[in-house]
């Protein structure tokens, strides 16, 4: 049954003009009209909803969310995993937060001092720029480079701190499914493939399924990736090679493009 502005907005806990907002946005618009003229929302736009409300609880932009759910390629499967996987990193990084929070008030109370290297473990050490001379000599004068580089000079530092936990997150979901002995093939294994090629996508550069198989070759062949990507879970790095080029099969991308 066809539900009405005002009962979605109670439903879904947001306001009728958020609502009248998505719709003139094209990022949710209602799938009716009754004879009078008002919006009515299926079962799919309410599925639609959901999305938009999952990613802007991430920080997703709606210009961006708009995007994504645009794209004929996007997966809702691939996106929900994705999104439960970045909930769950934010969730133990606000408990990591509530405990230093906690010590800290407990050191006051108390007239002590927090341990100097406890009191910033919370808020980790990602530093973007450490790879970024090499990346510029390797790729500087590829499209995607160039692309990159403009983004990313638009970051702040919280921006880079959300890059790194879309990635961790999206690996250690990929880990898992190794751990668990899913095939690199499996449905499952090609959804995250594909939310990894999108997350490059929306933060970096355009990332075509070719390129991202060409990709996954470069994680194996060069040994400072395969390190690094192994140290989530041996054996990670051929993984996703051949995750990312079954992917790309299943995407009408099969050559490789990098």
């Amino acid at each position: 049954m066809a539900l009405t502005v005002s009962q979605v907005a109670r439903l879904a806990k947001v306001s009728i003009r958020a609502l009248h907002h998505y719709d003139e946005l094209g990022l949710l618009r209602p799938s009716d009209r009754s004879e009078a003229g008002y919006r009515l929302y299926s079962q799919a736009d309410l599925q639609r909803l959901q999305q938009v409300l999952f990613f802007k609880e991430l920080g997703f932009p709606l210009e961006e969310i708009r995007r994504i759910l645009a794209d004929p390629t996007f997966d809702l499967r691939a996106a929900l995993r994705m999104q439960r996987q970045l909930l769950t990193e934010r969730a133990a990084r606000l408990d990591a937060l509530v405990h230093a929070v906690d010590a800290a008030l407990d050191a006051l109370e108390k007239g002590t001092h927090v341990d100097k290297e406890d009191m910033f473990e919370a808020f980790g050490d990602f530093d973007p720029s450490k790879y970024e001379e090499e990346a510029k000599q390797r790729w500087g004068e590829t499209e995607a480079y160039k692309e990159s580089s403009r983004r990313a000079a638009r970051y702040k530092k919280e921006d880079w701190k959300r890059i790194k936990e879309e990635g961790d997150a999206l690996f250690q979901a990929l880990a898992d499914l190794l751990a668990a002995g899913t095939l690199a093939a499996s449905d499952a294994a090609m959804d995250l493939a594909e939310a990894h090629r999108q997350y490059l996508g929306r933060w970096f550069y355009t990332c075509p399924p070719a390129m991202h198989r060409g990709l996954g070759e470069l994680y194996v062949a060069d040994t400072r990736f395969t390190e690094n990507i192994d140290k989530v879970r041996p054996g990670l790095s051929l993984f996703l090679r051949d995750a990312f080029a079954a992917n790309a099969e299943r995407q009408g991308g099969g050559g490789t493009c990098v």
